[in-house]
């Protein structure tokens, strides 16, 4: 995540302003729905009291750190919770991963778009609780380097978790203060933590496992078309990506992919 600091020209159009926020930021906002991105924007705009002055927005995203921390946390859409979907964790432990293990001794897991950090986390967690015997590392990725400091402190409190578990957050995390709870080496130890930006940086290779979930919904179907290919291509045959419950991939056969159980897709053959 790029910051400079730039000496701008009136911007009164969403082209030019969107020209001018990649140069500060490094984010693509033409990879987004307009529409959809346009009322974000103006909305935050009008929130913090810019109405509908992009030149002033933006000198003000150039000085003032907090505005722009704020307002790329609001693009990226950082939400997410431990065990987010129970039902998909379920067949994650009961179906996915017993079935990787039938032909792989190891695993390579994928958390891309990990925001604060609760997604690698459970994963490390189902690891710990249901799969003690299996060798395994997680990447976890995401474009926000704010929240990758959260992820990386693993402070979290009972609201992050989607389910109340009391027993895993008892056996997997240290109680701090009052309803504040930080996660144990145990889980800390498999997860290597890093700044990627999915639009536009290479992809690591042979995963065995990528959730990608509540990522691109606001992205172009050219983007998120582009996107899906090189999750694809990232994957090691016969491995599994885990997209969100609204993220259905239509032709996914025609890039590669098959639906295993809802929202989980394998690699099926080369492409």
């Amino acid at each position: 995540m790029a910051r400079k600091y730039i000496n701008l020209n009136p911007v009164t159009s969403f082209e030019q302003f969107k020209d001018v926020y990649k140069q500060i930021s490094d984010l693509d906002l033409n990879f987004y729905k307009e529409a959809q991105m346009k009322r974000r924007i103006h909305n935050f705009m009008l929130n913090n009291g810019f109405h509908d002055n992009y030149t002033d927005f933006l000198d003000n995203l150039n000085v003032n750190e907090t505005l722009f921390d704020s307002f790329f946390k609001h693009l990226t859409i950082n939400v997410t919770q431990f065990f987010r979907d129970t039902g998909h964790w379920d067949s994650f432990i009961n179906k996915i991963v017993p079935d990787l293990m039938k032909s792989r001794k190891t695993l390579k897991l994928w958390s891309a778009g990990c925001s604060s950090g609760q997604e690698p986390y459970t994963l490390a967690m189902i690891f710990a609780e249901h799969f003690p015997d299996v060798n395994y590392t997680i990447l976890a990725t995401d474009i926000d380097n704010k929240v990758l400091v959260q992820a990386k402190a693993g402070v979290y409190t009972s609201r992050d978790f989607a389910t109340p578990q009391p027993n895993l957050v008892e056996k997997y995390m240290t109680q701090k203060s009052g309803d504040t709870y930080e996660v144990k080496d145990i889980l800390r130890r498999s997860i290597s933590f890093r700044s990627h930006n999915l639009l536009i940086d290479d992809f690591p290779t042979n995963m065995d496992f990528i959730a990608c979930r509540n990522v691109v919904i606001y992205f172009t179907e050219e983007a998120k078309s582009d996107l899906y290919r090189k999750f694809v291509q990232a994957l090691s045959p016969e491995g599994v990506l885990f997209t969100g419950s609204t993220e259905h991939i239509f032709g996914a056969a025609e890039i590669g992919l098959k639906s295993k159980t809802p929202f989980f897709y394998y690699r099926a053959a080369p492409v």
